[in-house]
């Protein structure tokens, strides 16, 4: 094992990083931990690029792209596939090498993935329509016991996956392998609890209104349409997936241009365990296959996560969109609002805790969360107090890469904290928002904020702290998703409650204080029919699943939670008759009621 010994400096740790970055792709047996004065250990080991062969699914049939005339197109990982001898590697993204090993950090080519033209696009939905049958298809006329079954034993098949799910997680997208780890197991847990709350709320027997026998249960809609984001691509793709199939539903599945291997790696699961057709794969550009399929009228629902101009183009091309039923989940700026007791001199206990909440709500996953809190609000008396120990925390987190650990005091490994965006156009739009911020007088306040380790090719960012921001910048109204952190001044609690009042965007706020009257109260008040949830000291976020995950204007459209997905994807259908003495329709009833599958008792 090769070990680095240097000062235990933000400098150069993050040399010893971009080292790390640019070395990490060789034979996986080898190992370079950097040990630092302070004692801490900088540990990588050289990890092999996983490489995901791209196939279409259409029709149950998977075949390799090339088998069908599709065009494919490389995918490229987070991280650097070539190793290099330097470890010079500076925080502008400068090397210092010798001749014979120039810097080089391209991205792997850890897969390619299909670019389906406007006629091929159509042939999943000619599968997906023939698969409904006007309601009369096989996955629809399944009993829900029967549905159940299939759906446990596709997780069944998938769970066999879980290590290339995270391997796949970690390369295209940059999640640290705790949270590739976490996604896929949440994912898991949120389709049983799924099945759970199925089985509870499915009514059995015949119920008594008035002078009338009904049967209800809840029966799919059709068609949907489904289109799931980059940085949960599992998990939220399959909180709305799943429940649609669950209820009958026939799925199109677009897959994410970024974060859409992992999706790949379910094809055989879904061949042996739901009927031909029941859900078929679109890859490519959302632009060029999409809208036509919406514009045929065929599809009857749509299950958005993504951005809101996205989602409003593609709804204008359905011929009735009246007919369409939405369930959207869209762009969110949450905003963290500082009272002023918090700074109160007893309070620095408290000031502590808020600082960490901040900082995690800030930058979990880089800060590509629509949960993520985007907006710092502090009183201008403390703002520059806040800003720079919000600072001091942001420094000691740990930059790196998606498997890259270091040692705890514990002995045990810790994992990188801020790993790489995905791509290169995430780098430009957080230089571009950071850039007009320092223009019109904000400044970048912890160290290396904004830089980029690894050299030229890297989308390793070191998260800016930006102090100042005001309503002049960008970041100000946009939401950055990303390690981008704007700290904005208030001298008044009317500024705050017109931002929120005023704002594009619903989804969540937090407000943080010590103190239940005045302000706080006030403001849960002022925001009840602004933002879909109010956070008291904590952090904005979606977990658990069982709470509704709902949001107003530009932020979302139906609520993610366990039993409002299974609303969102069904409608309730009722099943009755009017008893009366001397008449055969109650020997009629029970006859159906002991046949149809529609009616059948859930296990």
């Amino acid at each position: 094992m090769t070990k680095f010994r240097g000062g235990g400096s933000l400098a150069f740790q993050i040399k010893a990083l971009a080292f790390l970055f640019i070395t990490s792709h060789a034979d996986a047996s080898i190992a370079a931990d950097i040990h630092t004065d302070s004692g801490a250990v900088i540990r990588s080991t050289k990890a092999e690029p996983p490489f995901i062969h791209g196939r279409s699914f259409i029709n149950g049939v998977i075949l390799s792209n090339a088998d069908v005339g599709i065009e494919e197109h490389d995918v490229l990982g987070c991280c650097s596939s070539e190793e290099n001898s330097s470890n010079d590697c500076l925080v502008d993204g400068t090397c210092e090498t010798d001749a014979r090993k120039p810097p080089n950090s391209n991205p792997a080519v850890i897969g390619v993935m299909g670019q389906l033209s406007e006629n091929q696009s159509r042939e999943a939905l000619e599968s997906a329509k023939r698969a409904w049958n006007g309601g009369s298809g096989t996955w629809t006329q399944m009993s829900l016991n029967s549905r159940i079954e299939a759906v446990e034993k596709f997780m069944v098949e998938i769970t066999k996956r879980r290590e290339e799910m995270v391997q796949i997680l970690m390369w295209e997208i940059g999640k640290n392998r705790p949270d590739a780890e976490s996604e896929f197991d949440r994912t898991v847990s949120f389709v049983k609890e799924t099945i759970e709350e199925i089985r509870s709320q499915s009514s059995s027997g015949w119920s008594n209104v008035g002078n009338t026998k009904a049967f209800i249960r809840r029966a799919a809609i059709g068609i949907i349409m489904c289109l799931g984001p980059y940085n949960y691509p599992l998990n939220e793709t399959y909180a709305a997936l799943i429940p649609a199939l669950l209820m009958g539903n026939i799925i199109i599945l677009k897959v994410p241009t970024v974060g859409g291997l992992v999706h790949i790696l379910t094809m055989d699961a879904f061949v042996s365990s739901l009927p031909p057709g029941t859900i078929n794969f679109i890859s490519g550009r959302g632009r060029v296959t999409m809208p036509p399929l919406m514009a045929t009228g065929s599809i009857d629902g749509l299950a958005f996560i993504g951005g809101a101009n996205a989602a409003d183009n593609l709804i204008k091309s359905h011929p009735n969109p009246h007919r369409l039923k939405l369930f959207l989940q869209l762009e969110g700026k949450n905003m963290a609002i500082l009272l002023p007791d918090v700074f109160e001199e007893d309070n620095a206990a408290h000031l502590d805790k808020t600082i960490k909440e901040v900082l995690l709500g800030s930058l979990s996953f880089n800060g590509q969360r629509c949960t993520a809190l985007k907006q710092i609000f502090v009183p201008q008396k403390y703002a520059k107090l806040f800003a720079e120990k919000l600072s001091v925390a942001a420094e000691a987190l740990r930059v790196g890469l998606p498997w890259q650990t270091w040692e705890g005091a514990d002995g045990k490994p810790l994992f990188s904290q801020i790993t790489p965006l995905p791509n290169q156009s995430r780098i430009s739009y957080m230089k571009r928002l950071i850039n007009d911020a320092k223009s019109k007088g904000a400044n970048i306040i912890n160290k290396n904020g904004g830089s980029i380790v690894g050299g030229v090719n890297s989308t390793l960012m070191v998260p800016a702290i930006l102090y100042p921001v005001s309503e002049t910048m960008d970041v100000y109204h946009e939401e950055q998703f990303g390690p981008v952190v704007p700290i904005a001044p208030y001298d008044d609690i009317g500024t705050v409650i017109a931002y929120g009042r005023d704002g594009k965007y619903g989804m969540q706020c937090s407000i943080f204080t010590t103190k239940g009257e005045g302000d706080a109260a006030a403001l849960v008040d002022l925001f009840l029919a602004v933002f879909g949830k109010i956070n008291i000291n904590s952090q904005c976020g979606r977990s658990p699943d069982s709470l509704p995950f709902s949001g107003r204007r530009s932020s979302a459209m139906g609520t993610m939670s366990i039993s409002e997905a299974i609303n969102s994807f069904s409608t309730q259908t009722v099943v009755a008759y009017k008893p009366s003495e001397n008449d055969v329709t109650d020997q009629v009833a029970s006859v159906i009621y002991s046949k149809t599958n529609f009616m059948q008792d859930v296990a």
